[in-house]
């Protein structure tokens, strides 16, 4: 069975943007790039819904990210991708799966299907719905050290608590601080 694993940025007080969609606020460095590039090394699937996949898509495929950040780029660029999307006709970036129609079934079909893991990076929404169906098995954070005073919060839409264990912690150089949970 597949696992289904998300990894966001946060502030301190939970939120996943900031006012107007700003992610300005992300504290991402050198370490921090790093740990993604080991990330991307494990080889799982990545998981996005529409506004965070067309996002990423300019970003990763951009001359000046390739360039400022390339084994990330090239790790993001190689990486098998899932958009979720009821818009989008097709999807253009490498490796890349469209799903249409209703995500809680399509997820729970895929967690059983054999395939690397999944990621959920970013999509807000997408996280929420996933979460509130209990179909994410760990959550990845990485608080950064910061209180917004406007945003969205991550979990905005959840209707139902969520019981979760601590499994690891590791601080960053910055004060980002990443916190692994599971469900319980």
């Amino acid at each position: 069975m597949r696992k289904l694993n998300c990894f966001n940025f946060v502030s301190l007080n939970g939120f996943y943007k900031g006012a107007n969609e700003d992610l300005s606020w992300h504290n991402h460095d050198e370490e921090g790039a790093r740990f993604s590039e080991e990330n991307l090394k494990g080889g799982g699937t990545l998981v996005f819904g529409r506004v965070t996949y067309q996002m990423m898509e300019k970003s990763w495929t951009s001359e000046a990210l390739i360039k400022a950040l390339p084994k990330v780029a090239e790790g993001m660029n190689k990486a098998e991708k899932i958009v979720f999307s009821n818009t989008l006709d097709r999807a253009e970036w490498q490796n890349t799966t469209l799903f249409k129609g209703n995500m809680i079934e399509e997820i729970k079909k895929l967690k059983q299907s054999p395939g690397n893991d999944m990621c959920v990076i970013g999509s807000g929404n997408v996280i929420g719905q996933l979460a509130d169906h209990n179909l994410i098995d760990e959550y990845q954070l990485l608080v950064n050290p910061l209180i917004l005073a406007e945003g969205t919060p991550l979990f905005n839409h959840l209707k139902h608590n969520l019981k979760l264990k601590l499994t690891s912690t590791r601080e960053f150089k910055n004060g980002n601080v990443l916190m692994c949970y599971e469900k319980r």
